[in-house]
């Protein structure tokens, strides 16, 4: 038998009392219950409607029932647990044990008692708590019946001025869980849910009267307008764009090699403006090309030979926009474009959890299509903000979707009906689009020297990084071969293409720097009749040499060529650079067939004994891309749509209004006749107007430059009305307003004239020869065709 001292007793005895594992237990049970009351209360007040009060406390009947009885049952547990305490303490007032800890603590705070009142304390919390739990469940289920009355008790408002609130009711109703983002924005089924959102978060009904309208108003007013300052460090730029793709790489290398001459174009600038107040717009660049989600085919292809032309005008782009001093946002992912807008989570049918933070967004058809696709309402709300860099633009009868349906203009790249102005691209080729452009490096003194001292006559260099290009193209390298060296620059990897022969010298894919070098050397940069409208023959031509181009017969188009196929343009283009031909032109570009082999070997030899300096056209500078970005900031607002002269209600005239146009002396054409204090506020300015008819089968694009001027889109609006064709003399047996991208226009065999019922379809492009078209023309300013002369 084993037998146990009488210490042995008191230490168990103690341990019983003063062990602390049962002490942690006790606190335990504590704990529990604090993350229990946490768990169950934070629940309800985190289920939350959109304008619910933070302290809205949403419950389910059978939750609340469940949270008392665990309440109830946790306050019974403790309460048996003090019973359990008390027993062992009298248990141990007949023994040694409390003879001996009388003599270490008074009689009234011995450590049984202590921990017995600790626990009675928590009993009675909790007993408190649950009690307090009851009243406030009890007070939210009220509640909860009130607000569900209320719910089931909506019914959708009849009012006229919401007229499609019927309608999207009932389609809520079938589709409301065909996206997370309608729960996400309080959505749960019931009538008055749908009505909340279709009120408060899209705008399709009435507000509902018992709802905090003021909790649904957006309480922020916009900060103030911050004045736009030159920068003249590029560093945080490159740290805008980013790594990781080729092709941001490519940009940074760009800028950085461009810093010095857009900084001095700044200061150039500055001195033009003498101070004008700039506000300093908050713009993001989403280059949708560049994602992944689109397939990102340029990047691979940076290193292989692919083209760089879209990449080459992003960069300017980016380059001109910060050195203006705007902030700037650069995405090149689908979740960061998600981000930088607030998109709700979903599939995107719901409108942006915030106000769109940015004054404009520059992007292109990939990010458009991104946008479109994840912004809901409110890209129809804010595209009026955005700028489409479109290479090859977007004719207005392409634009219009309606129209596009009807008439066979639809593409895969129309029918966003936005302002034609809004696409922007990269040669002046379209004036229903707004030019952008890009920047083609110019020399200094001492480069203008070398070349000239360097530059060999007979040494050509071949247009064409891919070998596809080169192909079919022997008889042409033959002919120049017999009088020039012939260099090229094909990409390739082990083996030398077989489509190149082996007469010509080539480098393979060169960095940007030593391509410029080759150049310099050279005397002719040949094109072979693609790519089109790319920068490499302004570079060319920069650098001291002479392009030489193929003539198109016919014209190259979307009816007759499979690259223009799909594209939302009817442009006919003449030559593989119609900019160079039109604009430039001799001794610099030569533009002839090249299936008249006397004609192509007699040009080569007028060009070798011809004697060209280099040259860069002045709206390809960094100056003149900063005048015309910083204007067309500073100028365009597609968002304002109030009409620059006052508009008759219902469609009708303005009774004895004097006409704004005056014949010309030679009564060939109308100009402005208002002095410059009672013409409307637009840009262009109308003082810059003429009023020309074209030939019937002659686009406005062409008249206009008959005549030495552009085609202006903004002033059709001027011109579209019977009075004009009075003033032009023109005698019309009827007048109806219809929609055609030709109007308005007279059709001359029967004398009937036309015009423009929408404003979308102003457009300088298109002809037919059944029709004279009344054209907007305005002047510009030297080698800057974007601009007027009194536009900066």
């Amino acid at each position: 038998m084993i037998t146990v001292n009488s210490d042995g007793k008191i230490m168990i005895r103690r341990c019983l009392v003063t062990l602390r594992p049962f002490r942690i237990f006790v606190l335990g049970i504590g704990f529990f219950t604090l993350c229990f009351l946490m768990t169950s209360l934070g629940g309800q007040f985190s289920a939350k409607r959109l304008g619910d009060s933070p302290f809205t406390i949403r419950t389910e009947v059978m939750g609340a029932l469940e949270s008392r009885g665990v309440l109830r049952k946790m306050s019974d547990m403790l309460e048996m647990m003090v019973k359990r305490m008390d027993v062992l303490a009298r248990l141990e007032n007949s023994t040694d044990f409390r003879k001996g800890e009388e003599a270490r603590f008074p009689p009234d705070r011995s450590p049984a008692a202590g921990l017995m009142e600790r626990i009675q304390a928590i009993a009675q919390n909790v007993s408190d708590i649950a009690v307090k739990v009851d009243q406030i469940l009890r007070n939210s289920l009220m509640n909860g019946k009130v607000i569900e009355g209320r719910r089931d008790q909506c019914e959708v408002p009849r009012d006229p001025k919401y007229p499609d609130c019927s309608g999207k009711v009932e389609w809520m109703r079938a589709r409301w869980t065909s996206d997370p983002c309608y729960a996400f924005f309080g959505v749960d089924g019931t009538e008055c849910s749908f009505l909340i959102y279709l009120s408060e978060v899209e705008w399709f009904c009435p507000p509902l009267p018992w709802r905090n309208q003021t909790a649904a108003m957006p309480s922020s007013k916009p900060p103030p307008r911050v004045q736009a300052a030159f920068q003249n460090n590029l560093s945080y730029l490159l740290e805008l764009i980013g790594s990781g793709k080729e092709s941001l790489i490519f940009m940074k290398k760009r800028v950085r090699h461009l810093a010095s001459q857009w900084l001095l174009a700044t200061r150039s600038l500055a001195q033009k403006l003498k101070g004008r107040r700039r506000d300093q717009k908050q713009i993001l660049i989403h280059i949708g090309f560049l994602t992944e989600e689109s397939g990102d085919v340029f990047s691979p292809r940076v290193l292989k030979g692919g083209p760089l032309g879209e990449m080459v005008q992003w960069a300017d782009i980016l380059a001109a926009l910060f050195v203006l001093g705007h902030s700037l946002k650069v995405t090149v992912s689908l979740k960061e474009l998600q981000s930088n807008l607030g998109v709700p989570p979903g599939r995107g049918n719901c409108p942006l959890t915030v106000p769109l933070p940015f004054d404009l967004i520059y992007t292109d058809y990939h990010g458009l299509q991104q946008m479109k696709q994840h912004m809901g309402l409110s890209f129809k709300k804010y595209r009026c903000r955005v700028r489409v860099i479109d290479t090859f633009g977007t004719e207005p009868a392409y634009n219009l979707e309606e129209y596009a349906t009807l008439h066979g203009y639809r593409t895969n790249w129309g029918y966003w009906n936005l302002n034609p102005k809004q696409f922007m691209t990269m040669f002046p080729h379209t004036p229903d689009n707004s030019f952008m452009g890009f920047v083609s490096e110019e020399l200094n003194e001492t480069e203008r020297q070398f070349i000239k001292s360097n530059k060999a006559s007979n040494m050509a260099v071949v247009y064409g990084k891919e070998a596809s290009i080169w192909k079919g193209k022997e008889k042409f390298l033959a002919v120049l071969n017999k009088y020039m060296e012939i260099h090229g620059t094909v990409y390739y990897e082990t083996q030398r293409p077989p489509e190149v022969p082996a007469f010509v010298k080539n480098h393979g894919l060169l960095p940007q720097h030593e391509f410029q070098q080759l150049l310099r050397k050279a005397k002719l940069f040949i094109g072979f009749g693609f790519p089109y409208e790319g920068p490499a023959p302004l570079e060319a031509i920069a650098n001291g040499c002479v392009f030489l181009q193929s003539r198109f017969n016919p014209p190259h188009s979307s009816l007759n060529h499979e690259f223009f196929r799909g594209k939302p343009t009817s442009r006919e283009v003449s030559s593989q650079h119609p900019y160079a031909e039109d604009f430039i032109g001799k001794p610099h570009v030569w533009t002839v067939d090249y299936n008249n082999s006397e004609e192509f070997e007699a040009t080569i030899k007028t060009i070798m004994r011809t004697r060209v300096d280099p040259y860069v056209p002045y709206e390809y500078t960094c100056e003149g891309m900063l005048e015309r970005i910083h204007t067309y900031i500073q100028h365009q607002d597609f968002c304002a749509g109030a009409s620059p002269l006052p508009a008759k209600p219902n469609g009708h005239a303005v009774p004895s209004s004097p006409s704004p146009f005056i014949l010309s002396p030679n009564a060939t054409h109308l100009v402005w006749s208002y002095n410059a204090s009672s013409a409307p506020h637009v840009w262009p300015p109308v003082s810059s107007m003429q009023v020309w008819v074209s030939e019937a089968g002659r686009a406005c694009t062409e008249t206009c430059q008959e005549h030495g001027l552009v085609c202006e889109p903004t002033f059709f609006e001027f011109l579209n009305k019977k009075d004009v064709f009075l003033q032009l003399r023109i005698a019309c047996d009827s007048t109806e307003s219809e929609m055609s991208h030709l109007y308005p226009a007279l059709a001359e065999n029967v004398q009937e004239c036309y015009l423009q019922k929408e404003p979308l379809l102003y457009s300088c492009a298109g002809y037919s020869t059944k029709y004279r078209r009344l054209c907007p023309c305005r002047d510009y300013r030297k080698g800057q065709v974007a601009l007027c002369r009194d536009c900066l």
